[in-house]
């Protein structure tokens, strides 16, 4: 049994290529002690080396950061190599709307230091998404017939392109969890805030990369496909400065309503040296 009245977690956004994975390693451990945070949960779906997908490497790396979660969406499949690590872990979550018969689950579960059990729920949209999934709100419902049965601390990951679908998914779900960020967009949105029934909510929560980019990516690999209609290979920016976009929201742990929230923007104004090449790449 534990005897804490509230937790303190950390949900933080699309995690883009090594400059991302760097600044996170870089941020974690100070603010796991300033917030004295018992959770973390991240999404991963970019951070492999070259932006797209995710490695069992980089998976390992999160681990060994202190990551409870990760969290993913429609780029998860892009390496091969990650489908065993879904099919045989739980730390690792699909949206839960991709057909039963994809490698790995979408809800799961992890216990904190201090006893206490937070669930996870990982969602796509379907709104100028190119997958055609079935309905996250139904998919939802669904999920949390399941999961409020073993814990009122529930955190969901709505991977989605629709600021309005986001909005409604939050409102869909008020008073049923305990979290709901939207991710995909990469750009943090200034709506953060406690819905009436008690889930805290932000449509966007962001990314951790290169600030001055293309959601993380070099201008020169995407400004092409703007300008020519053609398609252009993306390259990671690993240039210039970096952030590091999240939210930390303190939830009850006897109703799993939020209780306060703060949003995270930390900005690295100095180019800063790569800190873990050879964890991430092998090199």
């Amino acid at each position: 049994m534990h005897d804490k009245k509230s937790i303190k977690l950390l949900m933080v956004g699309d995690i883009v290529g090594v400059p991302g994975c760097a600044m996170l390693q870089k941020h974690l451990g100070k603010l796991k002690q300033k917030y004295q945070l018992d959770a973390v949960v991240v999404n991963g779906e970019n951070a492999a080396p070259d932006g797209r997908g995710l490695t069992i490497r980089v998976m390992k790396f999160f681990k060994h950061n202190g990551v409870d979660m990760v969290t993913s969406g429609n780029h998860i499949w892009q390496k091969k190599e990650i489908y065993s690590y879904l099919q045989d872990n739980k730390d690792l979550l699909r949206p839960a709307n991709y057909p039963g018969e994809c490698p790995g689950v979408g809800v799961s579960f992890f216990m904190t230091e201090s006893g206490i059990m937070v669930g996870v729920l990982n969602l796509q949209g379907r709104t100028f998404m190119r997958e055609q999934l079935s309905c996250p709100f139904k998919a939802a419902d669904s999920a949390l017939l399941f999961m409020r049965t073993k814990t009122p601390i529930i955190l969901v990951d709505f991977h989605a392109e629709a600021s309005s679908e986001k909005v409604g998914l939050g409102l869909y779900l008020d008073g049923r969890v305990s979290v709901v960020v939207g991710t995909h967009t990469h750009v943090q949105t200034a709506d953060a805030r406690i819905l009436p029934e008690g889930t805290a909510f932000i449509t966007d929560v962001g990314m951790v990369g290169s600030l001055n980019s293309m959601i993380g990516l070099k201008k020169e690999s995407v400004l092409p496909i703007f300008l020519t209609q053609m398609p252009s290979k993306f390259e990671v920016e690993i240039r210039g400065p970096r952030v590091l976009s999240g939210l930390v929201v303190e939830i009850d742990t006897v109703t799993g309503k939020s209780l306060s929230f703060e949003r995270l923007f930390i900005v690295d104004s100095e180019e800063a040296p790569e800190l873990v090449p050879e964890e991430l790449t092998g090199k």
